[in-house]
């Protein structure tokens, strides 16, 4: 049979030219082409968007969040006001270095309420988690705020602790210290005031370390005035230096000492004065 090059069929090639599409390619062609124009995070009706589905513990990466479930309960839920010592300070923030509080979240401080958050100590964060939270602290509660005078440092690694002197102490004590918490640390007030200082049940759970940095930093959230702060320390108050503060440490670790009511000798933490 010979083709009639007239024919309808051939008529119709010739009109639409080199695409002659079926009217469901052409429907699905211009589909195509509005999701390319939506972009790529289109997520057809009906189908479950992959943002939405539920993360491990191990993948929580905002400060915030972890900050929250992990810390708040004792640095209060702004970083202040809670039992623990203050995270929202900016002398604290200042002095203490990065791998510092890494460490201290990673091991915790042996012999006090601090725990190890380490998964490989029995704790439950991952190591990129616990950066998050060091880091974080500065990113978020840093401050330029700071006292005139020369920033002690956090620790005195450069200076053995035996050099530190108690009898030296209680002279400092008595300077910087008494107006607030007593001539011999038992507090300006009734036994439960909250200036009594000398007491190794409360020391007993305090590090050497730990009370080198309320010694410098204070107690901003409740009124404890920092290392340079002249507040309530009478006309002839300097700042107080790197050493006198370590002695103001050798003072207090010797109150823990103490007998306990009942009889019970106060108790050392575990690596104490590392920590």
């Amino acid at each position: 049979m010979t083709r009639n090059p007239t024919s309808p069929k051939r008529q119709r090639g010739e009109n639409s030219g080199a695409f002659d599409v079926h009217p469901r390619w052409r429907f699905a062609l211009v589909f195509g082409l509005c999701l390319a124009a939506a972009g790529c995070d289109y997520v057809p009706p009906g189908k479950p968007d992959p943002a939405d589905r539920p993360r491990t513990p191990a993948q929580i990466t905002n400060f915030e969040f972890l900050y929250k479930q992990n810390c708040s309960g004792c640095h209060g839920a702004n970083g202040t006001l809670g039992p623990a010592p203050p995270l929202n300070d900016p002398i604290f923030l200042a002095i203490v270095p990065d791998e510092e509080l890494v460490r201290v979240i990673t091991d915790g401080r042996p012999g006090t309420p601090m725990p190890a958050f380490a998964r490989q100590h029995q704790g439950r964060l991952t190591d990129r988690q616990i950066e998050i939270i060091a880091l974080g602290l500065k990113q978020h509660w840093k401050s330029d705020k700071l006292p005139a005078a020369t920033l002690p440092p956090y620790t005195v690694a450069s200076k053995p602790a035996a050099e530190a002197d108690a009898e030296r102490g209680a002279k400092v004590f008595a300077r910087a210290c008494a107006d607030c918490h007593g001539a011999d640390g038992e507090g300006s007030g009734p036994e439960e005031s909250p200036g009594r200082i000398n007491n190794p049940a409360l020391l007993t759970l305090v590090s050497d370390q730990a009370l080198r940095r309320i010694v410098i930093t204070g107690r901003h959230d409740l009124g404890m005035p920092n290392f340079a702060d002249d507040v309530g320390r009478g006309d002839a108050f300097q700042p107080l230096s790197s050493g006198e503060i370590a002695d103001l440490v050798a003072l207090l670790s010797s109150w823990r000492k103490q007998e306990l009511p009942g009889g019970i000798a106060g108790a050392r933490p575990v690596n104490h004065a590392a920590n």
